[in-house]
């Protein structure tokens, strides 16, 4: 895996990086036509037409690749037949088959090529793309997809170059510290895989242009203190303003350091130790 840069036959290229797909076991091949599903563009709108999510529209054709984040099916070994690309997400997928004939795509961890054997269930073995329950977890394992209840599916973890690390264990509880720095507890039925997620170079690729994000469905944004009083808190003013104010959202939320978790959310109750503050390198309260 890497970052491939084009000759600067225009500034767009110039100024561009993609991934080499090397990962990619062929890149011909088409997704698995059982596993997907066409969706319906909605552009950001709720039933009623009206734009609930800024700066979404347009943007290339997609099929959804149906990801199996519950990896229930236990004690049936399957074999990893393709690394495959997916539009749909950051990070790649794996394209599995169970020796009972099944397939499915699971999201593709750091080191798991084709022809290796991947398990699920309490008696798999901590092996990179294995899905165990976090009781059956050694503490210390780098794990991702990581479910908040048990049964209901991988939740977080999922983004490409993304890890997790099992702390401890205690009784019912299992101790995680999440990507963000954040320490927080699960129950130990919860499951999770062994590893972290592939493709790790994602963060470092350049779009080059603008026309590279249109592709991928975000329209432009405008800037707050461009706009008019009316159309937002930091709009108006004579000549080019400051805005007058911290940054913020249309809606008047804070976009640096400012809190938008419910302070009285029934899960902060699970969270042993909060994340780091990105502006000050300070704990959230």
């Amino acid at each position: 895996m890497g970052i491939r840069a084009y000759k600067p036959t225009s500034p767009g290229r110039r100024a561009g990086t993609v991934a080499d797909f090397a990962e990619i076991t062929d890149r011909k091949k088409r997704p698995e036509k059982s596993l997907t599903v066409r969706l319906k563009k909605h552009s950001g709108r709720n039933h009623q037409g009206k734009i609930t999510v800024r700066h979404r529209g347009g943007g290339h054709k997609k099929l959804y690749r149906i990801i199996d984040f519950r990896r229930i099916k236990d004690g049936v070994p399957a074999e990893v037949l393709f690394i495959e690309y997916d539009p749909n997400r950051t990070s790649r997928i794996a394209l599995i088959q169970y020796e009972d004939g099944e397939k499915s795509y699971i999201i593709a961890p750091a080191g798991l090529t084709a022809g290796m054997k991947v398990m699920n269930g309490p008696e798999s073995d901590p092996e990179v793309g294995n899905c165990l329950p976090l009781s059956h977890i050694p503490p210390g394992t780098t794990i991702h997809n990581v479910e908040l209840r048990p049964g209901k599916g991988g939740q977080l973890c999922r983004s490409a170059g993304t890890e997790a690390v099992l702390n401890a264990r205690d009784g019912k509880w299992a101790q995680i510290t999440l990507p963000s720095g954040e320490v927080r507890r699960f129950p130990s039925h919860c499951r999770a895989t062994i590893g972290a997620v592939g493709f790790s170079e994602h963060s470092a690729i350049s779009l080059g242009k603008a026309g590279r994000r249109r592709w991928m469905g975000r329209r432009p944004k405008v800037r707050g203190t461009a706009m008019n009083p009316v159309a937002h808190p930091m709009g108006g003013g004579e000549g080019r303003n400051a805005g007058g104010r911290h940054p913020c959202s249309p809606t008047g939320k804070l976009a640096k350091g400012g809190q938008t978790r419910k302070r009285r959310k029934n899960s902060s109750k699970a969270i042993v130790r909060r994340r780091r503050s990105r502006r000050y390198g300070q704990l959230k309260v």
